[in-house]
């Protein structure tokens, strides 16, 4: 039998169980194009008495692997699932399979369901960047998903490749948001083109580590962010006297299948595919991850490292991926994400 935990560690808890056994192929390859999670998903915080009746929980129903498919958080819970399993002696075989469109897993090149955000914000910010260009308006801010970690913002970049056209201006959290600095950037650009698009990390913090807008409230993990990209368009309506306009795809950005990346997909239903090889061969806490073979043509393989490895281990963009103003990225960051998107994205032109 296979079985779901319905709403992740939550029903699992409350023993909510979905019996997946019986579904027909026919519907479960409509997985390749639902967005989100079929069986819902949660953000609990687990105390260790929780960790130890999940262990119970799953002894009782004869379970004997477990494959827990997220996030830091969720490997995190999948390594003190594993560990609470141990220690009442129970034999059972764990896996993590990571997916996070954040794309902050360590050890892994990238982690399944950043290439489609990545895809849908370059295209996405191209789209936008082309429109500016025929509009009456100085100054578009998009502002991206990412708390800490700035892959998703920086994919905003590949929008300009093969010379489309792409955001001017990229600010990303690794990097301290300097208000001054910001407004004298989009004064120069402005000095040069009658319109430019700006994209920002929802995530952007100052040199004292506050966030630039207060969030809106915070829960556990779970930081729901003011709106940064109004913010940086009223900066320069007020500061600079030029129009200004902001947009905020998010959960657009999750859950478009329309910009799915074929490499996300393929990759995805991979790791899968490993997880469960390996807890057959009886393989237990531990995580698929992905190693980069080559670019070009792009070619990848799934490798299994110890969860302890990854558990609350955040990786951000290393500094060679950022350039040295802090407001953009460089071509080291370029050439690692293009084979990520999978096709080009389609070309565009302007005769303004």
């Amino acid at each position: 039998r296979i079985l779901a935990a319905r709403n992740g560690t939550g029903g699992l808890l409350k023993e909510d169980l979905i019996d997946l056994t019986a579904v027909p192929e026919t519907e479960l390859r409509k997985l390749l194009q639902t967005p989100g999670s079929a069986i819902g998903s949660s953000r609990d915080q687990l105390e260790e008495a929780e960790y130890r009746r999940i262990a119970e929980i799953l002894k009782k129903h004869r379970i004997r692997f477990l494959l827990m498919n997220g996030g830091n958080g969720t490997m995190d819970t999948c390594g003190k699932i594993d560990r609470a399993c141990k220690e009442q002696g129970y034999e059972i075989s764990v896996m993590g399979i990571p997916k996070t469109m954040d794309n902050d897993i360590a050890v892994t090149d990238h982690s399944p369901g950043y290439p489609s955000a990545a895809r849908f914000l370059a295209q996405s910010v191209r789209e936008v960047c082309a429109d500016v260009k025929g509009l009456p308006i100085h100054v578009s801010v998009v502002e991206a998903s990412g708390r800490n970690a700035g892959w998703i913002t920086a994919a905003a970049s590949l929008a300009g490749d093969g010379g489309g056209p792409g955001p001017d201006l990229i600010y990303l959290p690794e990097r301290p948001f300097e208000e001054e600095a910001y407004l004298r950037d989009v004064e120069r650009l402005l000095q040069k083109k009658k319109g430019i698009v700006v994209v920002a990390s929802e995530g952007l913090k100052d040199r004292s580590g506050r966030p630039i807008v207060e969030p809106i409230f915070t829960v556990g993990r779970a930081t729901y962010f003011g709106d940064v990209g109004a913010h940086l368009a009223n900066l320069v309506i007020k500061r600079l006297g030029y129009k200004a306009r902001s947009e905020k795809p998010g959960l657009i950005g999750r859950a478009s299948i329309l910009l799915q990346s074929s490499i996300d997909r393929e990759e995805a239903v991979e790791a899968g595919r490993r997880a469960v090889q390996a807890v057959l061969a009886g393989e237990t806490g531990k995580m698929v991850a992905f190693r980069r073979r080559s670019d070009s043509p792009y070619r990848s393989e799934p490798f299994l490292v110890e969860i302890s490895q990854v558990m609350m281990t955040e990786r951000v963009l290393p500094d060679a991926y950022i350039n040295a103003e802090g407001n953009g990225v460089t071509e080291v960051f370029k050439d690692w994400c293009r084979p990520l998107l999978g096709e080009e994205l389609p070309e565009m032109i302007s005769f303004n």
